[in-house]
């Protein structure tokens, strides 16, 4: 198969580029690189450094192509806070010039990649997708914004629409910014130095964590999954971790000994998130294979950025 990868050079996108030419399919990969790193892109991926929004551009690259990822985006919540007009140009309005070249060249598939984020705060766990979404963030609002688009302009057009709504991923490469960098990484690069660990919140807050692995599993199966169309479908661990549990296994697995600190004022989102994965097991015969302590240990094994100096 022929594939166009949006945000191809960012943690999921490569990881995904990457197994697809594995597997000898052909794809085409486009990334504006604001965060992403195109050294982590097998040199069988057909690169190209660009916007999302550009139009001509991307007339270009899906010529011949048979399914689209998309995954470009902003993704940080609390910058999404400060920057929510930014937010929106890129998740959404990126997403709907990506439908309309896709709806000029003809394409027949689009799989969305949203985010577990669009649920809020939810007393009902495991989080099914007939949840009544309630956003919390600007992140948020734009992942479930976009979804929208995606199906109607899909269904508009006779194009195929899968929107996953993928849980915490984690896994080796993952972007490290400077401020509000994801938990995971963190808490190993923290705990391997013996550093600082600082839990937003009293820590019994939970999250559903799934290794990059298993996300790309996911994501390669509504490729070519059947009866798909219009499917919204969870992807992650099915697991919950609090945060507290989440400290003692990142000094379980880097041997550290890093000072805990707790921020009680702090906003730490959501009480509980936990993926129901009912369907993704029906649709995608989609089962995860990693226990978060495997997945830690196999992230800092694999990722030199994490490990004590």
């Amino acid at each position: 198969m022929h594939f166009l990868i949006t945000g191809a050079a960012g943690f999921l996108g490569s990881a995904l580029a990457n197994r697809l030419v594995k597997e000898n399919h052909t794809v085409r990969g486009l990334d504006d690189l604001s965060t992403g790193d195109p050294a982590a892109l097998s040199s069988e991926v057909h690169f190209t450094r660009g916007d999302v929004n550009d139009r001509p551009k991307l007339w270009t690259l899906l010529q011949g192509v048979d399914c689209v990822y998309h995954l470009a985006a902003r993704v940080l919540v609390p910058e999404s806070v400060l920057y929510p007009r930014e937010y929106n140009q890129v998740n959404v309005g990126g997403t709907v010039t990506l439908m309309e070249a896709m709806r000029d060249v003809g394409v027949r598939r689009v799989i969305f990649i949203s985010s577990g984020a669009i649920y809020g705060e939810r007393l009902d766990q495991p989080i099914s997708e007939t949840a009544i979404p309630a956003p919390r963030s600007p992140y948020a609002v734009s992942k479930l914004a976009a979804e929208f688009y995606v199906r109607t302009i899909a269904a508009l057009w006779g194009m195929e629409a899968v929107c996953l709504r993928v849980f915490n991923a984690y896994g080796p490469g993952q972007h490290l910014p400077p401020v509000h960098a994801p938990v995971i990484p963190n808490f190993l690069r923290q705990s391997s130095s013996n550093g600082t660990l600082v839990v937003h919140g009293s820590g019994l807050q939970t999250r559903d964590y799934i290794y990059v692995d298993d996300a790309v599993d996911a994501m390669r199966a509504a490729a070519t999954a059947e009866a798909v169309d219009q499917a919204i479908i969870n992807v992650g661990s099915g697991v919950e971790t609090s945060m507290r549990d989440l400290v003692r296994l990142a000094m379980t697995v880097t041997g550290g000994q890093p000072e805990v600190v707790y921020n009680p004022r702090s906003d730490n989102g959501p009480s509980r998130m936990c993926a129901d994965l009912s369907l993704a097991a029906k649709l995608l015969e989609f089962q995860p294979k990693t226990p978060l302590e495997t997945g830690l240990r196999l992230t800092l094994e694999q990722d030199s950025r994490l490990q004590r100096k």
